[in-house]
């Protein structure tokens, strides 16, 4: 059931809803989704640091913003963010907003990462560029003005698949830097089989069966890889978790698979549920303001989840 500030965003959705038409366009889609942040994400608010960046992967270069709380800081963690969109919409622009609350909820620099997208830029195109963006803030380039001495890897939806698959990408062949911790929000895990959330919630709530066809067609994933599905490959040896989902989601048990599997792989995890609440949160915290809340939640067990046994907080 859907808490009660979630029903009402619902039920206004509905009211806006217009006739069945064409199905929509890539384009209209991201149009779409840069008016709806606008409309019921909190703004930017107060950051020492907005930069922007390029930076080179094998393909060229993508596009990226670094975020940070202080002007000045130590060698310390470097937070590597993939925003949400289903692989097709979302951006710098769309989730600047969020990515900012993750650098001072955090108090750590955040480079929120511009992908290739897709019907563009189809699978895996998208995985290449976060492995190569997390690899570049790991070399500890000039143009970031930060040393990192670890990454933390963290994303929401497809951001969320994109932190896992990068996670497993970076301990099967490690850069620079090691990464410290993961930290996915409602990612999806395996294309290869159907889980009953999928059925439970395939109408009425946001991103629902259809919505998530036109973007698997867009993406054109191989379900089979596991740079597709991370859960068709091995856990074992990856770093510290928190995952998040929603409870009111289609891929919500998606979420939950992957975390159980971390904990049978001996992977140290937090698993947080933000019950009542619909795919997409994290650009819902003007509209849905107990979002707040369940993000403070996860952001706590993140900063305890980073401090570990006899690590000191970085100056």
């Amino acid at each position: 059931m859907p808490r009660p500030e979630v029903a009402a965003l619902l039920s206004y959705l509905e009211s806006r809803a217009t006739g069945p038409g064409g199905p929509p366009t890539p384009q209209e889609m991201r149009t779409q989704m840069i008016a709806s942040t606008a409309a019921g994400d909190l703004p930017v608010g107060e950051i020492a640091v907005e930069q922007t960046l390029a930076i080179p992967t094998r393909a060229g270069t993508v596009p990226a913003l670094l975020l940070d709380t202080r002007t000045e800081r130590g060698e310390g963690p470097v937070v590597v963010w993939y925003h949400g969109g289903g692989f097709v919409t979302g951006g710098l622009e769309t989730h600047r907003g969020f990515a900012a609350e993750v650098a001072r909820q955090l108090d750590l620099p955040v480079v929120l990462v511009g992908y290739r997208l897709a019907p563009e830029h189809p699978f895996p195109a998208a995985v290449e560029d976060a492995e190569d963006a997390a690899r570049w803030v790991a070399s500890r380039p000039a143009d970031l003005g930060r040393t990192a001495d670890a990454l933390v890897l963290g994303g929401d939806s497809a951001g969320g698949t994109l932190t896992i698959v990068t996670t497993m990408a970076l301990r099967d062949r490690s850069a620079e830097v090691p990464v410290r911790a993961q930290f996915a929000i409602y990612p999806a895990t395996d294309l290869t089989r159907r889980y009953p959330s999928q059925d439970e919630f395939a109408t009425g709530r946001l991103l629902d069966e259809e919505s998530r066809r036109f973007y698997y067609a867009q993406y054109e994933p191989d379900i089979d890889d596991w740079r597709a599905s991370p859960l068709l490959g091995s856990l074992t040896g990856l770093p510290p978790a928190v995952i998040l989902t929603a409870g009111e989601d289609p891929v919500r048990d998606e979420g939950r698979a992957y975390a159980a599997a971390l904990v049978t792989a001996g992977v140290p995890t937090t698993f947080l549920e933000a019950a009542g609440h619909i795919h997409a949160f994290v650009l819902m915290r003007k509209a849905v303001p107990s979002t707040q809340d369940d993000l403070r939640q996860a952001f706590a067990a993140l900063t305890t989840t980073l401090e570990g046994p006899g690590r000191a907080r970085p100056l």
